[in-house]
Formats: structure tokens, C-alpha cells, sequence
């Protein structure tokens, strides 16, 4: 199984730190924040991994992670000219993650403590479509919140809903068959001009092959003062030298 890891976007919300880092290459504890994910991967099996980022970031994230042979796994690029969207981004690995294949998606600002080994072995015993992880939050309104029908199913995921029909959102871990590529090709651009990722699960969602389950450790999207803070404190509280 291989990963992708997205990790371009501006940090607009960090800045003006991010006028002099990407924001994945930001000190969490005693590492950068893209530490966090390589490793959760690495523990969890995947040492293939694609790393996307943008044009003006890209040689940051080579000079310091290269080949990714320091942290146990093999790192490929690929460049997204221009902010797009989560979706746009994915579609850049399609040539790296080949035909009929599963695979991980992290964010590259998200950041947990649980081991991913069991989500994936679970999404691997799934015949096909997605998975995503949720988590139970305090402020849903920010996020992305999956309604449910009758059974448990989800039915759609709710972006940033004004009045959220649920209290947990879904993190930016995804898993998906192959025929993602298919329906990222079909999305149009969203009202702020990017292929948003919710589309594309919301076509699994309506084919019924959206599963999901649930994170219950600790988590975070670190892309804000206080999240980013809140995970430094975390992890240089955490008694472990390693991200």
C-alpha cells in the first residue's frame, strides 16, 4: 500500500511564519510537523510515500527530508503549479499509485497520537470505495460533518455547517480504491475556485461505499495559532524524542 501526503497550500492562517516555511516544516515539539505524519506511516507498514507540495516549497521539503532514507521510507515528488484544491493535488499521483490500488491520504497538518495500522487493516478487508476517519470535536462548525441515515450509514458530509447534525467532523485522513481518479475528474471547481475533496467523498457516499471510523486519541489540524501551539504542547510533553 502506498501514501500520499498533501502538503502545498499557502498557511495563510499562520502567518507570517509561513512567509518564511511552508507550514508542514514548522517546529511542532522537537521536530517539524511533517515528522509526525512520515512516521505515523512508517509505523503503520507504509514507507511509500509521495510528498506534494507547491513550486516555492519544493525545494525546502528536498533539502531536508530527501530521499526520506533517514526516516525509514522512500520519498517521491510532485509539484502542484497552483493551488487548486485537496482533489486537484490527489489527482497529481494517480501515475504513482497505478491502476486497481488502495492508498492513504493524509493532510500534512493533521496530527494524532493513535496508530493507524488498524484503520487501514480495516479499509483493506473493505471490497472497494473509501474510508474516512472522524473524530468528535467541540467546534463541528468548522469542519466537514458527515450526516447519517437510519443505519449508520453516511449519506453526505456537510461543510462547515452553520448548524452541524453532529459533533464529529471528518479529519484529513482518507483512504481510497483507485476509482478516485475517476471521480475527481468529473468535480467542477467550487464557488471558491478549487476541486474540494468533500465532493469527491460525497460520490462515494451516494454509491453507499463511504465507511468511516473513529479516531479515540488525540488530534489536531495544526493550520491555526492555537492548534499549532495546543500540538507543540502535546508533543514536547510526550516524553519521546521521536516524532
Amino acid at each position: 500500500m502506498k501514501a500520499v501526503i498533501l502538503a502545498g497550500g499557502t498557511g495563510t492562517r499562520l502567518l507570517p511564519l509561513t512567509r518564511l516555511l511552508n507550514k508542514h516544516l514548522l517546529p511542532v515539539g522537537k521536530h517539524p510537523m511533517i515528522c509526525y505524519g512520515i512516521n505515523s506511516l512508517k509505523e503503520a507498514g507504509i514507507t511509500e510515500i509521495m510528498l506534494i507540495t507547491s513550486r516555492v516549497s519544493a525545494g525546502m521539503f528536498t533539502s531536508f527530508l530527501g530521499s526520506g532514507a533517514e526516516y525509514g521510507v522512500s520519498l517521491t515528488y510532485r509539484i502542484q503549479e497552483e493551488a487548486g484544491g485537496i482533489a486537484q493535488a490527489l489527482e497529481l499521483a494517480q501515475p504513482y499509485i497505478g491502476e486497481d490500488a488502495k492508498f492513504i491520504v493524509l493532510l500534512g497538518d493533521n496530527l494524532f497520537e493513535e496508530p493507524l495500522a488498524p484503520h487501514i487493516e480495516a479499509f483493506m478487508r473493505q471490497e472497494d470505495g473509501a474510508m474516512v476517519l472522524l473524530k468528535q470535536v467541540p467546534d463541528p462548525e468548522r469542519y466537514g460533518i458527515p450526516v447519517f441515515d437510519e443505519a449508520g450509514r453516511i449519506i453526505h458530509i456537510d461543510e462547515k455547517p452553520a448548524q452541524p447534525l453532529s459533533d464529529s467532523c471528518v479529519t484529513g485522513i482518507y483512504m481510497f480504491d483507485s476509482s478516485v481518479f475517476g471521480f475527481i475528474a468529473t468535480q467542477t471547481p467550487s464557488k471558491r475556485g478549487e476541486l474540494e475533496i468533500t465532493d469527491v467523498n460525497n460520490v462515494y457516499a451516494r454509491l453507499g461505499k463511504l465507511a468511516y471510523r473513529h479516531l479515540s486519541g488525540w488530534w489536531t489540524d495544526a493550520g491555526t495559532f492555537q492548534s499549532l501551539h495546543e500540538a507543540a504542547l502535546k508533543f514536547s510533553g510526550n516524553g519521546n524524542d521521536s516524532p
